[in-house]
């Protein structure tokens, strides 16, 4: 048993060294260009977000950005509160194009369907995808710019942020979240990337329609980004790149109660099992035997193995975490936050894990199966 442990261990210790490794590779961005080029169109799906509405719509007004080079298109799925009402009022105070569309269903995942709809009568070259529930900082569109320009890729994947409050429950979604952030940047550095965020995601219409788009995994409700992120990969991994520019940073917010960051991380991790990469699968049986591993040495008792696994795990996952938190700019409590997450991350993960194996999960008031 002990060179199990042994064994789990250190893989799991080699695997976030390496992601660290990756992190300080990825070098950030700098905006030196001078005149914008690049046509976009701004896909946002949504449905019943009259809350964060006003917020994204406010910082679409303040982008800095040529507004003949850029077309926003809302993609409206099934609301039944007050969203369209309010894009409807808001949007002619704002200096962008923009289009407002009625979502059309083909398939078991309304937000593919949203985002594949607006596509469709997309008018510019580059389709950039975020979230309703999200805001956007000025320099967002002019620093991908800058970047496509300077690199030529066919993907770019940017990163997002959580703007949270100082309770555990937020806390916790951050410092879970900014490990995932941690890992995207890492794996790239490492030239082996195999995360990403639809929040903050932008590709080439035409290699889009070249790849299919999101056929062969539109049974999976979730996955509008992971699995078009793995056939741009697939086809040509250097032409997909990340922008690691704290000007395109995308900010979202974290849920407001248990229950819906249970379904929301179920959703998530509903869609891993699906990954085509072995190796991505690897990374997520790595990860999975460490947290089982904390667990069992929670339940033996035994406080020497409690204080191995814990210490192993809060030493090594600082390294990743805290180069991510400085790049998002986000402060972190040690004591008060930060070792109470590791010591309930391994439950909760695991937890999530059982519910994605045996039960559905709901998303925007549907239910979903696995």
């Amino acid at each position: 048993m002990i060179w199990v442990i042994v064994f789990i261990c250190t893989l799991y210790t080699i695997l976030i060294i390496f992601l660290t490794i990756g992190f300080y590779k990825v070098d950030e961005f700098i905006d030196k260009s001078e005149l914008a080029t690049t046509k976009f169109s701004v896909v946002i799906p949504f449905r019943n977000e009259a809350k964060n509405l006003p917020i994204l719509l406010d910082s679409i007004s303040k982008l800095n950005y040529p507004s003949k080079l850029v077309e926003f298109i809302f993609v409206d799925d099934d609301s039944s509160d007050d969203s369209v009402e309010i894009i409807k009022k808001m949007l002619p105070n704002v200096r962008m194009t923009f289009q407002l569309l009625k979502n059309k269903r083909t398939s078991n995942s309304p937000k593919k369907d949203a985002i594949t709809t607006a596509i469709s009568v997309a008018k510019n070259e580059w389709i950039v995808t975020t979230d309703a529930d999200c805001f956007l900082p000025e320099k967002w569109l002019k620093t991908l710019d800058a970047f496509i320009q300077k690199n030529h890729p066919k993907m770019v994947v940017a990163p997002v942020n959580y703007q949270v409050k100082n309770n555990f429950l937020e806390q916790f979604q951050l410092l879970d979240f900014m490990s995932m952030q941690g890992t995207t940047i890492g794996s790239f550095g490492m030239n082996f990337p195999f995360l990403c965020n639809g929040a903050n995601l932008a590709y080439r219409k035409n290699d889009f329609f070249k790849l299919n788009g999101f056929d062969g995994n539109d049974t999976m409700a979730s996955g509008d980004d992971v699995f078009l992120f793995e056939k741009f990969i697939e086809s040509d991994k250097k032409s997909v790149q990340y922008l690691k520019s704290k000007d395109a940073i995308v900010t979202t917010f974290p849920v407001k109660n248990w229950s819906d960051l249970i379904n929301q991380r179920t959703r998530w991790a509903a869609k891993t099992s699906h990954f085509n990469s072995l190796k991505v699968k690897l990374i997520g049986l790595i990860v999975l035997l460490m947290n089982l591993f904390t667990i069992f040495c929670v339940f033996t008792g035994s406080l020497k193995l409690i204080l191995i696994s814990l210490g192993l795990k809060i030493i090594i996952d600082w390294f990743l975490l805290k180069k991510a938190m400085l790049f998002f700019n986000q402060k972190i409590n040690f004591m008060k936050w930060y070792i109470p997450t590791c010591i309930c991350h391994p439950f909760f993960s695991i937890y999530v894990i059982f519910l994605t194996l045996t039960s559905k999960y709901h998303w925007k008031g549907r239910k979903y199966k696995k």
